[in-house]
């Protein structure tokens, strides 16, 4: 019997990884946080999908509870922590989500790992390494950094991620992105930093892509622009591409009842479980106590 909630534990190359586990279903879905959050970020998600799938959140190794102080990350460790925590779960296949460099580390898996994919899910992220001036720029902000501490690079990080409309309206979920950025030690911020500028591009194999593939973009991503989900959509054979309008770049925490109704669809679609019907009888269930209203 599997162990399910939240804030579990197990171990995987050598540290210990964070995770939450719950709901059933023969095709877990792993979802995997962009730089530098944490699986809380997938909260809205989960919440929505475990009464119809099995749904997992991982911290990746160095960020949330994931605690990893020593080793140098790579966008390639970050996919083989992925391989051997679905190994540890027993997990052959899964459907994969991840926004930003969450995405990062779901190309390299999928590219590397084809078979153990049933369903890939991008979500504000991108296929191109960092061009040199972008990876200059990194390192200027890690120099910046390590002279003058986080403070500024995590505030203006944090206005960055956001539509402004979100910015001016959502002022609880900015802030609850703030504690998690800042809850990251400096090494990790300077060390994220120097993943994401070092990673690999992965356009070139986009078309061996042969799975099911969802494509979300904020309309307003100011760090990742909606042309790069584009040219991702043309690339990948029959994948889908949503656009959310009043988002930027976390459209899951600014758009979440949109952001959720794209993905119950592409689920339906692949596994014939509505989502979004199971939802709404276990609440009804909930909310009429003892008549069951939905047939197990």
């Amino acid at each position: 019997m599997k162990t399910q909630g939240y804030n579990l534990t197990t171990t995987i190359n050598n540290f210990h990884i964070s995770y939450d586990d719950l709901g059933e279903g023969a095709v877990p879905i792993i979802f995997l946080h962009g730089y530098p959050f944490d699986k809380t970020m997938w909260r809205a998600q989960i919440d929505f999908l475990k009464a119809s799938n099995r749904v997992i959140a991982v911290d990746i190794r160095g960020f949330g509870s994931s605690k990893d102080e020593e080793t140098s990350l790579s966008i390639g460790l970050f996919a083989d922590d992925l391989i051997k925590f679905m190994n540890a779960l027993a997990i052959d296949k899964a459907m994969i989500c991840g926004l930003s460099m969450g995405g990062y580390i779901a190309l390299n898996a999928v590219q590397r790992f084809s078979s153990r994919f049933e369903a890939l899910i991008l979500c504000d992220t991108q296929c191109s390494a960092d061009t040199i001036e972008a990876k200059e720029k990194r390192y200027k902000t890690i120099d910046e950094i390590n002279a003058n501490g986080v403070t500024a690079f995590n505030e203006g990080f944090v206005k960055s991620v956001f539509y402004a409309g979100s910015l001016m309206n959502k002022k609880e979920v900015v802030e609850a992105v703030r504690r998690v950025v800042f809850s990251n030690s400096k090494h990790i911020i300077t060390m994220g930093l120097r993943t994401l500028a070092d990673r690999s591009e992965t356009c070139s194999t986009l078309h061996e892509i042969k799975i099911p593939t969802l494509i979300i973009s904020g309309r307003e991503d100011a760090l990742i622009p909606l042309a790069k989900s584009e040219y991702m959509h043309a690339n990948i054979q029959d994948s889908v591409l949503k656009i959310i309008n009043h988002a930027g770049h976390v459209s899951n925490l600014e758009q979440p009842q949109e952001f959720n109704k794209y993905l119950c669809e592409f689920i339906t679609n692949i596994n014939g479980t509505n989502c979004s019907e199971r939802k709404r009888v276990n609440e009804n269930r909930r909310n009429i106590g003892s008549i069951a209203v939905w047939d197990e």
